[in-house]
């Protein structure tokens, strides 16, 4: 029996709290259902493709990102594509012909027809596909009904035209490392698809499903923004006032990444809290501050160093700053937001093998396709089985995930989505040393434990629905639902301190098992609406939060073990006795609204305010006492400006704020703490370089840290605490990623940090918070042959430095910096891609850090090989 099932049910669930949110939930559909009620007459239908334009006889007619037209301005056409297109239906117009044409940066596709003005398309993204449905035409040519090139230029890796059933045509593009620009013209050659790449590789983000629309009205109407999903806001990534990196899965798979962590190597500004042998449950230390395992899955907490597989991310986002007006409490300073892959249309069948050094073996499988003909329910299925040795002595892994999904299109309008996710493994985890000089000098390769009595075997678990209703083009409701919980079990030679002799580690034996328990409820309006000369993007939502963290734990004593000559074989000493036996987490309702504001099309203000109430509580399990209960309510307001005065450059500054409840603790006079609250003050711009090829972004910052708990100079107890001490993080950081030139791609990172102690009873005022340089960079790039005999292969080289950082606070040993090289060669063909990926290449014996004490050594020279294929 699991530790959550010993917690009382009500305790946990909170029920009345889902009542209170059903309501809400009803009232935002009511509300919103009001105002699609003085619309309904009125819909139109908007661009998909935030760089989509439609001209007529070749005449290219652009169309701001923002312009939004007022109610009382729009027409009454039909209200979907499906009505509009319907009386066109019973004439199937016949194309006999494809010809694409190529240039530098960009290609034409062309469907030859008789009577190109009578075609109507409908266009969507999936992915990095673009789509374009006729569905009044047939293909008929002479070859067959399929016309496909691959790779017709740089960063476009397919052009498929077929027949989707026999009277509808589609096209489909799909762009390496982001969602192709595309323009669509009519002449009397036909219907001409000109088709550009996406202009960056790490940070362009993907687009979400959204409806289709017809083209003849793409003219008049504005389109569908890129969307970050970590942002909440459906306006374009440019809008933003704060800096935000997105590392897409391309550039993962480029790497050889077999640690979801290994992603700080491209982002500014952010270290991992290592975690141990697998897919790893790092957390992450942002612009100096750790988020104490707290990170984002679609979203959604995952608290409690919730472990991710590889086999079903799609990007990773990181977005920097305070994040109480998202998220509510914690992200003290930034969050990590990894975003899944979704069901797709067309059918896609996937296969991946990886072996590498250390015995590690890894196998992937992604299907993904339609369940009904009318391709009204979607599914998505990605599964792994992962083995694995390690560099460390004993190390090991052994763990398989599954992640189903679906997606129910209930009508043109309104969609039900639902995934699931399985992580299952048993390790032997040789665990991190003391931050202490003396552990430099051990091999890489010890291990501290009892290989035959430790163990660690772990279980987590994800299930989440999201009902989407468009009631038009400018007002959607979105209800979602996520619950997370895991299970953790450890046996462990637990390390303690080094005896005086220097080579003495002392340790304990330690069992103990671990649960957490998170759901989230959320309920969402958003809309588009104009007053006088101002457009707006408002977001409402209410939502409630529920975390529980129960644990246990018993110890022993175990004979010391030589960390320069060890051996194996000791046994605990005695019987366990309890430790621990207790619980705690907290109950949250919130309430939010935010809005950005368009002044000027190149001026936007973003504001915002949330309100928090929340019940935090620390229980003894084994009493059922109270330890501590805390109620905080707290306002978190967010204040931004973005000034953009060229399509290619975007300034903006921005104040935002963060608060953490205490639940833990009291101060000397019996009173609970105050939460400890984050404020940031940021400025930055994002310049495009190299006709849009290239992306520069550099940002300017400082978060203060205040009410953070330090010893009560008035007692001689180190243990009785006050809220007097501050700490404060200034830095600048420096992204850059593009296409240099066809095939040469290039990311590049820079960040001075300068963290620090600025009021404190006992830790010197000036100390550096631990695991933090002051200086970090990185450079990523690859080349891939784009003609000839040798089109598909490339290769790639990495640097990665990090600066010598103090161990913890107060600052009583230095960890020395290092200059990491990585290197890559693959080849990419068709639907099978082959890669080698060189990590460590001068096999340099460097060590990660966290934030309170510990040093991990990091993998020496290793090889890692990969072969994919899709059918």
């Amino acid at each position: 029996m699991s530790i959550y099932q010993s917690v009382e049910w009500r305790k946990i669930l909170k029920l009345r709290h889902f009542s209170y949110l059903w309501i809400a939930g009803v009232v935002c559909w009511l509300c919103s259902e009001s105002v699609q009620a003085q619309e309904k007459e009125k819909l139109v239908k908007i661009n998909l493709n935030p760089e989509y334009t439609v001209s007529k006889e070749g005449t290219k007619a652009e169309v701001p990102i923002t312009q939004i037209p007022r109610i009382s301005d729009i027409q009454h056409p039909h209200t979907t594509a499906k009505d509009l297109l319907a009386q066109q239906q019973n004439q199937v117009i016949l194309v006999t012909g494809v010809n694409l044409n190529t240039s530098e940066n960009s290609f034409e596709v062309i469907l030859e027809t008789s009577n190109p003005k009578q075609l109507q398309a409908v266009a969507k993204s999936e992915g990095n596909n673009f789509i374009v449905d006729i569905p009044n035409a047939q293909l008929k040519l002479n070859t067959g009904e399929l016309f496909r090139q691959e790779k017709p230029i740089a960063g476009i890796t397919d052009v498929v035209v077929t027949n989707q059933n026999p009277n509808t045509i589609r096209v489909m593009v799909t762009g390496e490392m982001g969602l192709p620009k595309v323009e669509l013209y009519e002449s009397d050659k036909g219907l001409i698809f000109v088709t550009t790449p996406a202009t960056t590789s790490a940070q362009q983000p993907q687009t979400p499903d959204t409806p289709s629309a017809n083209t003849t009205e793409q003219a008049e109407e504005p389109p569908i923004e890129l969307v970050v999903t970590g942002t909440r806001f459906e306006v374009p990534i440019q809008d933003a006032p704060q800096s935000i990196q997105v590392i897409p899965r391309q550039v993962l798979e480029d790497r050889g990444v077999v640690r979801l962590d290994e992603f700080t190597d491209n982002v500014s500004g952010i270290q991992r809290l290592t975690g141990g042998t697998g897919p790893g449950s790092s957390g992450f230390i942002i612009r100096g501050f750790a988020d104490d395992y707290e990170t984002l899955r679609n979203g959604f907490r995952t608290q409690g160093g919730f472990a991710r597989d590889l086999a079903n991310i799609d990007r990773v986002e990181v977005l920097k700053g305070p994040a109480a007006i998202l998220y509510g409490s914690g992200f003290q300073s930034g969050t990590v937001n990894t975003i899944t892959k979704k069901p797709l249309e067309d059918p896609l069948y996937e296969v991946k093998a990886t072996v590498g050094s250390y015995a590690f073996y890894r196998g992937e499988v992604d299907f993904t396709g339609p369940l009904t003909e009318s391709g009204s329910l979607l599914y998505r299925l990605n599964a792994s089985y992962q083995n694995q040795g390690s560099f460390r002595d004993f190390g090991r892994y052994a763990g398989t995930f599954i992640a189903p999904a679906l997606t129910w299109k209930l009508g043109d309008r309104t969609t039900l989505s639902v995934d699931y996710e399985n992580l299952t493994y048993e390790s032997v985890d040789p665990g991190t040393f003391r931050a202490d000089p003396r552990f430099l000098n051990v091999r890489r390769s010890f291990y501290q434990g009892e290989p035959d009595l430790d163990l660690e075997t772990y279980s987590a678990n994800s299930l989440t629905y999201e009902f989407e209703h468009r009631f038009s083009d400018n007002w959607q409701f979105k209800q979602t639902f996520n619950r997370l919980w895991q299970e953790l079990s450890i046996k462990r030679a637990s390390r303690r301190g080094l005896q005086a002799d220097g080579e003495t580690l002392n340790r304990q034996y330690v069992v103990g098992d671990s649960d957490t328990n998170n759901l989230t409820f959320r309920n969402e309006l958003f809309g588009k609406f104009n007053t006088g000369s101002l457009r707006h993007n408002l977001l409402f939502g209410v939502e409630y939060s529920h975390l529980d963290y129960p644990g246990k734990s018993f110890s022993t004593a175990i004979d010391p073990i030589n960390i320069f000559n060890p051996r194996y074989g000791a046994r605990p000493t005695g019987e366990l006795s309890l430790d621990y036996f207790e619980t705690y987490g907290n109950d949250v309702f919130s309430i939010y609204v935010q809005d950005l504001i368009e002044v000027l099309p190149n001026l936007k203000i973003a504001a915002g305010v949330r309100f928090d109430s929340s019940k935090g509580f620390y229980e003894d399990l084994q009493t059922n006492t109270t330890i501590n209960e805390v109620s905080d309510s707290q306002f978190s307001p967010r204040l931004g400006i973005v000034y953009q005065p060229s399509d290619t450059t975007t300034l903006y500054a921005s104040f935002s704020n963060s608060f953490t409840p205490q639940i833990f603790g009291r101060n000397t006079s019996g009173e609970a703490f105050k939460p400890i609250t984050s404020e940031q003050l940021e400025v930055g711009i994002r310049q495009e370089f190299f006709d849009r090829r290239l992306l520069a972004g550099l940002a300017l910052y400082q978060i203060t840290r205040q009410n953070v708990s330090t010893t009560d100079p008035n007692s001689d107890d180190f243990f009785d605490r006050i809220q007097t001490g501050e700490q404060r993080s200034r830095g600048i950081e420096l992204d850059i990623s593009g296409e240099i030139s066809p095939g040469w791609k290039i990311i590049a990172t820079y960040a001075y940090t300068d963290a620090v102690v600025t009021k404190d009873n006992v830790i010197p005022v000036g100390d550096r918070l631990g695991g933090v340089p002051y200086n970090s960079a990185s450079l990523w790039t690859t080349y891939e042959i784009q003609k000839g005999n040798l089109q598909g292969f490339g290769g790639g080289l990495g640097l990665v430095y990090v600066g010598d950082r103090p161990d913890a606070i107060p600052n009583t040993f230095t960890v020395p910096s290092y200059l990491r090289t990585d290197a890559a060669l693959f080849y990419r063909r068709e639907q099978l891609e082959a890669r080698l990926n060189f990590k460590n290449v001068f096999d340099l014996k460097y060590f990660d850090t966290n934030n309170f004490g510990s040093l991990s050594a990091q993998e020496p020279f290793t090889v890692i090989g990969s072969f994919s294929y899709r059918f």
